[in-house]
């Protein structure tokens, strides 16, 4: 429980080597996936790598860093051997999609208690207003290197 109050943790990353701007999402949430096509939209140059946490590749990751495995209601984002999830995770996400979006890591100031509050609220209310999937999402073949599953 107290990695999970815990904002920035490094650790070995095993499985992939270069353990830079991964991104891991709930695979069945509706917002999620929205999400993970706002970073696809807005990242030319291909950055960023995609796994839902349901996946095989999504679990190792959460086991490597002793994060509990079925938890779905964080976003997760690993960059150079670091990883940060909630609302840490995305500002992070944004400050690294660079433009505009860099503008928002100003709410980084705000305490994480305090920014995981509202995370929380939009996490156990995702399913009932964006809808949630069947099966978690398939890339399309233009997008598939992108994803590591």
């Amino acid at each position: 429980m107290l990695k999970l109050l815990l904002q920035r943790i490094s650790f070995p990353l095993k499985m992939i080597k270069n353990g830079k701007n991964i991104v891991l999402f709930d695979g069945v949430c509706n917002l999620c996936n929205r999400l993970i096509r706002f970073i696809i939209k807005r990242d030319p140059k291909a950055i960023f790598r995609f796994a839902a946490l349901q996946s095989k590749t999504g679990q190792e990751l959460l086991m490597q860093m002793k994060l509990p495995m079925n938890d779905m209601d964080s976003v997760v984002y690993i960059s150079e051997g670091e990883y940060f999830f909630r609302s840490s995770a995305i500002l992070h996400i944004l400050h690294d999609l660079g433009g505009v979006w860099k503008l928002f890591y100003a709410f980084i100031v705000i305490p994480s208690f305090c920014r995981d509050f509202i995370y929380s609220i939009v996490a156990k209310t995702r399913y009932k207003v964006f809808g949630k999937r069947e099966t978690c999402m398939v890339p399309t073949p233009d997008l598939q290197q992108r994803f590591l599953d």
